[in-house]
């Protein structure tokens, strides 16, 4: 070949090298993280303690709103009785549980809250989750993972750019389920 149909060749080579590199997209993909944990770590032991704990929670309201309600009958029979120091013994006992229901309430709600947050936002379950979700963007070629439930930039987005099944299949697969 003649030197000087090399150089055009070099250059074209050059050109179309530059334009594959060029063409090269960014392709993201989207979790949906508390799916995860309550797919993945539904099983755990701190996952049982947390759901025995609300468990819990919840038995002792449903105890506290039944005592309201058989006071709440025994003042109507109080009433039709026409006993008004019973009325008024029973609206002060009534009130009395109520408030400390409401507070318990909001006490034990906030609790679990903090619970939960640190269930799912412990260094291990982080570490395995984004872990896997490494392994998982890598192999599929994705350059950016978006938290679906926390990212409010996300308008739209293709159910197939969705990791988050394949990342708990994967995670499950690991743990032996």
């Amino acid at each position: 070949m003649e030197k000087k149909h090399i150089l055009p060749c070099v250059v074209l080579l050059l050109i179309a090298t530059m334009g594959v590199s060029a063409q090269q997209l960014t392709r993201f993909a989207v979790v949906d993280l508390p799916k995860i944990y309550t797919v993945f770590f539904k099983d755990s032991k701190a996952v049982r303690d947390f759901e025995e704990r609300s468990a819990r929670v919840q038995a002792d309201i449903d105890k506290m709103n039944n005592e309201i309600q058989t006071l709440q009958k025994n003042r109507l029979d109080a009433v039709n009785a026409g006993d008004q120091q019973k009325v008024l013994s029973l609206d002060n006992e009534i009130y009395k549980k109520t408030e400390y229901l409401k507070e318990y309430y909001r006490i034990k709600t906030a609790e679990l809250e903090e619970q939960r947050k640190k269930l799912t936002q412990s260094d291990s379950f982080l570490k395995q989750v984004y872990d896997e979700i490494r392994i998982v963007a890598e192999s599929d070629g994705y350059s950016m993972v978006l938290n679906l439930k926390e990212s409010s930039g996300i308008l739209w987005y293709s159910p197939t750019v969705d990791i988050t099944d394949k990342v708990i299949n994967n995670l499950l697969t690991k743990a032996g389920r």
